[in-house]
């Protein structure tokens, strides 16, 4: 039975009582549903707290038991004596609102929900996970879950969970956070990192996210004193928003945020009707959205366990350049190999440097892969070793070492750590397998690699690595949109409308009119554009709806014959007109699409343009709104509109009006969801320079 005396001398429960308290450092916790057969897992719970020496009160619910392991149980959590902060939910499904209503009628501040059966089992479980959040937030009661496996403040010896993982392993407190949205992966992280030396300080599943998810959580952990970095395992972002602040705030303190995802999400492209939604993949998105916020991402599961070492206690690299020695060639090799797939410089040793190394009878040639023997005379490796963190021609150094490290673990002491300061990121990859030489890097503090995949994996990530880019102000522009669309009502707009809309934000527009027949279309000169005007007829040109160049009687005549061919070969469709826009010309077509993500948020999309629009997938992805500078990088992302940029001698574009327009289309991330969810200009049409970029065709669709 728990100490009667201790229980008395906990501390009174206080309204005041902070979110993070609640959740990390409950005074008291209700099991709701536990268990006294050892073989449940419904009884892990309390057994991992008593392990745990946790020092609250530990309060079983089971009606069918009076006592659980030296504890008092209680047949309902409304029967449970003084203040409760905390409980943890293990009952089935059908049995977890009632819980939930006990919970908010005694005032416990969170629950967590172990219990499955909800959203991830389709529309049924949806509707009563709607209900059980519905009637938390009525009652007070914050909820993590359901479907997931608990939380653990290793720190205070606080595990509130049935995760085995965590009965098995020894809880030490170390400096690291994770959320993680698989359960069993908290445990797989808190034992794959206990074997290179790394603890944490909070561990969080959180499941379904139905209240409390990544973001908000990651906020609370950031402000932890515990806690030095923060680990991500996600497979998809339910609330980018939150995680967004939470990792600008992590960055103003120092902590970095270490991101792995799973999949590529389709979610986004399934319900896109633009080509912008078609060109942009969901893992694209998400790699932009990682970026502009100063979170880091790996690739692989190893590069989340070695990355934290390589950069805690770092800020973003000023560029994208990385040194290698080597006392392998073939080790080194892989590493070098994989980095140059993933765009990363690898720095030669600069002239000065290669004269000092000469003058100490050390040639160096200036092949960017430095090899030399570990044991080579008069201390070479360390010599040059120092020379390289030392310089400025790189922003981090990798040492790569070949079977002196499994038969010598020693060496890496004595030719690596012994000079290495501390001031430049440095990864050590063992080309062998030479655990002690990685355990000798462990307890020094240094990122050790047990292959050269997971080591170019966490210097791609490091050097990859920006601050979140700053947040753009409101700009009046939006408000003339939102007039306008408010006008419209919430329907597909067409053609002209759309271009109407992109005008209102300042973006040049077509002077196209839309016409009934072919007597509102005589007295047009041309050349003319002519194409029907219809929201159920999609790709226009391939149904043959399309003419160019048109002049005089031409449109007129064109205008019969469109009308006529969409009836007979769409008759269920809405007809609304024939648009006749001028013929426009430049020097270039772009694509420009903006669209609200179901993942990531606003974003806007430059891509090259016309009726090959989605053959090319080179595009330039930002979130938005968008600075005119940012703008400007999408173009330069962009190599094919180098041509416009005055590449050798070609004609320049207006540039300047293209990075306007850009900015400008961006702008309708300033406006509810609901309002516009994709917009694309395709094509946008950048003329020469000083003549403007015009937006030949639009689409705007709402939410």
């Amino acid at each position: 039975m728990m100490d009667q005396t201790l229980a008395a001398d906990a501390p009174p429960h206080a309204p005041g009582q902070t979110l993070a308290d609640a959740l990390f450092r409950p005074r008291s916790i209700a099991l709701i549903g536990a268990s006294a057969d050892p073989a449940k897992n419904t009884s892990r719970a309390q057994r991992v707290l008593q392990k745990a020496g946790y020092r609250g009160r530990i309060l079983p619910v089971n009606p069918g038991r009076r006592e659980i392991f030296g504890e008092t149980a209680y047949p309902d959590i409304r029967d449970v004596p003084g203040p409760v902060d905390h409980a943890f939910l293990m009952v089935p499904p059908p049995a977890v609102e009632q819980a939930i209503a006990g919970c908010a009628e005694r005032g416990v501040r969170v629950a967590t929900i172990y219990s499955a059966g909800f959203a991830e089992m389709g529309e049924a479980g949806r509707q009563r996970q709607e209900r059980l959040v519905a009637l938390a937030r009525e009652g007070g009661v914050r909820l993590v879950g359901p479907n997931c496996l608990g939380l653990v403040n290793v720190t205070d010896g606080v595990p509130i969970t049935n995760n085995a993982a965590v009965e098995a392993e020894p809880l030490e407190p170390g400096p690291l956070g994770l959320i993680s949205q698989s359960g069993s992966m908290m445990g797989a992280l808190l034992s794959r990192c206990r074997t290179r030396g790394l603890s944490f300080s909070k561990l969080v599943s959180v499941g379904n996210e139905c209240d409390l998810g990544v973001g908000e959580i990651a906020s609370l952990m950031v402000e932890d004193a515990a806690t030095e970095a923060v680990l991500l395992f996600l497979e998809t972002l339910r609330d980018a928003e939150a995680l967004a602040r939470a990792a600008r705030r992590a960055h103003a303190l120092g902590k970095p945020v270490i991101a792995y995802k799973l999949g590529r999400s389709e979610v986004g492209r399934r319900i896109a009707v633009s080509h912008t939604g078609a060109m942009v993949g969901g893992d694209e998105l998400a790699d932009t959205f990682f970026r502009e916020n100063g979170i880091l991402r790996v690739d692989t599961l190893e590069g989340l366990v070695e990355l934290p070492r390589l950069v805690m206690g770092r800020r973003p690299p000023k560029g994208r350049r990385v040194a290698v020695l080597t006392g392998t060639g073939g080790g080194a090799a892989m590493v070098v190999d994989r980095l140059g797939s993933l765009g990363i410089e690898v720095a030669p040793p600069p002239e000065a440097m290669r004269a000092r190394l000469a003058g100490q009878g050390i040639e160096v040639s200036d092949s960017p892969l430095i090899d030399l023997p570990m044991g080579g005379g008069k201390g070479q490796y360390t010599t040059v070793l120092k020379e390289i963190v030392a310089g400025e021609h790189c922003d981090a150094v990798v040492a790569v070492l070949g079977s002196t490290a499994r038969l010598r673990p020693t060496q890496v002491e004595e030719n690596i750590l012994s000079v290495y300061d501390g001031s430049k990121p440095l990864a050590v990859f063992c080309a062998p397998q030479a655990d002690a030489a990685l355990a000798i890097c462990d307890a020094a503090g240094v990122a050790g690699f047990r292959t050269p995949e997971t080591c170019a994996d966490a210097l791609n990530a490091y050097l990859s690595w920006r601050a979140p880019r700053g947040l753009e102000a409101p700009d009046p522009a939006a408000a003339g949109a939102r007039a306008l669309l408010q006008g419209y009502g919430p329907r597909r707009l067409n053609e002209a409308e759309a271009c109407a809309v992109f005008a209102a934000l300042g973006i040049e527009g077509p002077g196209s009119r839309i016409v009934a027949d072919a007597a509102e279309a005589r007295g047009i000169e041309g050349p003319a554009a002519v194409k029907i005007v219809s929201p159920d007829i999609a790709h226009k040109t391939d149904a043959g709806l399309v003419r160019l160049g048109l002049r005089g009687p031409e449109i007129a005549a064109a205008v019969t014959e469109i009308l006529a061919r969409a009836r007979a070969a769409f008759p269920a469709a809405k007809l609304e007109g024939v648009l006749v826009a001028p013929m426009q010309q430049g020097l270039a077509e772009v694509i420009l699409g903006y669209r609200h993500d179901p993942e990531v948020g606003p974003v806007v999309v430059l891509g090259l343009g016309g009726v090959t629009a989605e053959l090319s997938r080179r595009t330039a992805v930002r979130l938005a709104p968008v600075s005119l500078e940012t703008a400007q990088e999408m173009i330069a992302a962009i190599p094919e509109l180098r041509a416009i940029q005055g590449y050798r001698n070609l004609p320049r574009g207006d540039v300047p009006a293209l990075a306007q327009a850009i900015r400008a289309l961006s702008l309708l991330a300033a406006l509810p969801r609901e309002m516009v969810a994709e917009a694309e200009i395709n094509p946008l049409i950048v003329r020469p320079e000083g003549q403007g970029a015009v937006a030949v065709d639009g689409l705007v669709v709402p939410g």
